[in-house]
């Protein structure tokens, strides 16, 4: 089983999430969040003033899957969430090493 990370722009949620109800995926966190990388921010005027956004909002998805489907569903992430534009987001893969479902209490990949 896998975790796979993703941080996309907020615009490309819906769509995103689209794409992955099509090839399979029945359920994924989702959370607001805020950062930065490359794009390091933007400067922004309010009331005349000028001022610093250090960090641009941003959508984190977390979704388990089995490890058969990880290329598929990063390779999906990447071509629906892609603008072409810095702050497109990143993707990361990470081992899980065990799964509960809390209301059955199965395990691992019977869990997903």
């Amino acid at each position: 089983m896998k975790l796979i990370i993703a941080t996309i722009k907020p615009f490309k949620l819906e769509e995103v999430r689209e794409a992955l109800t099509e090839i399979g995926v029945r359920g994924m966190m989702v959370t607001e969040i805020k950062g930065f990388g490359s794009q390091s921010g933007h400067t922004e005027i309010y009331r005349g003033a000028e001022y610093a956004v250090n960090f641009v909002p941003k959508i984190k998805l977390e979704i388990a899957v089995t490890a058969a489907m990880t290329d598929q569903v990063v390779e999906t992430i990447t071509k629906t969430a892609q603008t072409g534009k810095i702050g497109d987001g990143k993707i990361f893969v990470l081992d899980v090493v065990q799964a509960v479902r809390v209301r059955t209490g199965e395990t691992n990949e019977d869990a997903l």
